[in-house]
């Protein structure tokens, strides 16, 4: 075996073959099992796009009502969890409270019959059920409230939203949340995605896979993005100070958050749907100015880097939208979790298929044949 070129972080070096998810970054082009995301957007939920991701195919009406089902009967935690919680420290940040309590639910649901049809079911909505109870809970728990149970009679959106706000939602918020829900919910093989395949492929449990792949999501260059973005709009203050800081910026070689994409060399057909979305919530809630600090670093960006392909990608509108619903920065990367999710187990279930435990080597670049030194020599 030959020792194939080094590429740092493994860009373009294929991992597996998939199914689920197709990017085309020159044409800005995402679809989940061939649909294009634009018509899930439109036309489908989170759970039924959940469904599609992880069963691949859309579900028929008894399928799908039968899932949602599984999901609200699922949706509530055992007490010990919410017990371990209220000793989390209120400083702490959700998407480490998240991961912890993914990992704990292993605690509860371990049985590792990963053979089993039934059991990755269970899994399946476990997970897809539990983890929105999870955020809405610590945010609500930090504050020194308890949380708020989960309600039977709304959809999966709009009970985060009331768990979260503890009132039940406007129906046009809870609808462009499903939609945000939608379009998050997977994206090829990214870092979280492929921190997940490798936990996976030592077949593990599943909670095990999620937990690992929640801190992964929670990276600064991964899904902890969006709340930079918002930090930057408030650091840049009014459309005024944007060129001289974005001038700053170029100068010192510094990151531009929420600009550029390791696929995508176009805008990315998901921060087109959240600008969309965006002004659909200023029209009725009314305006946010960082959206007019937003768009006029989107076109001087563009006019200065938009001839490298550095354009804007999902988090750059994300946050702006998350505001409005009354979702806190810190809690956007979980919000973010809380779609991906879908995502994550539609890989894992796929890894399950044809599982090889990941392996990579390396370039090994120290010394050799050094002497050890004795204690009293060196």
């Amino acid at each position: 075996m030959t020792v194939c070129e080094f590429r740092a972080g493994l860009e373009g070096v294929p991992v597996t073959q998939s199914s689920i998810s197709f990017v085309d970054g020159q044409k800005g082009i995402l679809e989940y099992r061939g649909i294009p995301i634009q018509e899930l957007a439109e036309k489908s939920t989170f759970l039924e796009t959940a469904y599609l991701l992880i069963w691949k195919e859309l579900p028929t009406k008894e399928e799908l009502e039968a899932f949602k089902n599984e999901i609200r009967y699922h949706r509530r935690l055992k007490y010990r969890i919410r017990d371990m919680m209220k000793c989390f420290p209120e400083s702490g940040h959700p998407m480490d409270a998240l991961q912890a309590c993914a990992a704990a639910l292993g605690l509860f649901y371990s049985r590792r019959a990963l053979d089993d049809p039934t059991y990755i079911r269970e899994a399946v909505v476990r997970l897809l059920a539990k983890i929105p109870t999870m955020v809405a809970a610590f945010q609500l728990m930090r504050k020194g409230n308890d949380p708020v149970q989960p309600r039977d009679d709304l959809n999966y959106a709009a009970n985060f939203l009331y768990m979260l706000n503890e009132k039940e939602p406007d129906p046009l918020a809870a609808k462009i949340f499903e939609v945000c829900l939608v379009i998050h919910a997977e994206h090829t093989i990214n870092a979280s995605t492929f921190s997940a395949m490798v936990t996976a492929s030592t077949l593990t449990d599943p909670y095990a896979v999620i937990a690992s792949a929640v801190g992964t999501l929670a990276g600064p260059l991964h899904g902890g993005a969006s709340e930079e973005v918002i930090e930057m709009l408030e650091e840049i203050g009014s459309v005024e100070n944007v060129r001289p800081y974005l001038d700053d910026r170029l100068q010192r070689k510094a990151r531009i958050m929420g600009f550029g994409h390791r696929v995508y060399k176009v805008k990315d057909p998901r921060a087109i749907i959240l600008q969309e979305l965006a002004e659909q919530l200023f029209e009725k809630f009314g305006h946010d100015k960082y959206y007019d600090i937003a768009t006029e670093l989107e076109r001087a960006v563009e006019e200065k880097l938009g001839g490298k392909g550095i354009y804007p990608n999902v988090d750059f509108y994300s946050g702006l939208v998350y505001r409005k619903l009354g979702i806190p920065t810190d809690l956007f990367t979980p919000v973010f979790a809380i779609s991906r999710v879908a995502g994550w187990l539609a890989h894992w279930k796929e890894q399950l298929n044809e599982n090889r435990i990941f392996r990579p080597t390396q370039i090994y670049t120290g010394l050799h044949s050094v002497p050890y030194v004795s204690i009293d020599d060196r």
